[in-house]
């Protein structure tokens, strides 16, 4: 489910996951969780497996077009809750889980806010090809959350 925001530099997409916060936030913060979710298919690997803090620093493998390698620092966290990272370009990718009946809500946002060149990042249309990418990051996620438990759902 896309979602509004007040911020005219963010986009969001939620998604109710049938799993405790801890489970969702266990595989958000294992960087070997990122390529089993990554719904652009562009993160091809961890340069080094770590499990995530506030201020952590950490590399990824990507591919767009190009094979390249990415360095980025978790700059929001709150343990169970929220986790957030950037890299050199300001922008940051947030994740937002909020207990629910039937699950966790996990909302992800692209925030290009704080990015350093905010035009760039428009000209280059990723406030509008992002949202299809995160809804299939997060239909991954719930995969793999279900795949950490050893449920066959």
């Amino acid at each position: 489910m896309h979602t509004e925001s007040d911020n005219p530099y963010e986009v969001s997409v939620s998604r109710t996951i049938p799993g405790t916060p801890e489970e969702i936030f266990a595989v958000l913060t294992d960087t070997e969780g990122h390529v089993a979710i990554d719904g652009s298919d562009s993160v091809k690997g961890t340069l080094e497996p770590q499990r995530l803090e506030m201020g952590s620093k950490f590399g990824m493998k990507m591919r767009v077009g190009v094979p390249y390698r990415i360095k980025s620092t978790v700059v929001e966290f709150e343990p169970d809750r929220l986790i957030a990272w950037r890299h050199f370009g300001k922008h940051r990718w947030r994740y937002r889980l909020e207990p629910v009946d039937d699950g966790t809500l996990v909302t992800e946002t692209f925030d290009w806010s704080q990015a350093l060149s905010r035009k760039a990042i428009e000209l280059m249309g990723y406030p509008k090809s992002h949202p299809p990418s995160m809804t299939q990051t997060l239909e991954r996620l719930e995969a793999e959350v279900l795949r950490r438990r050893g449920d066959s759902e």
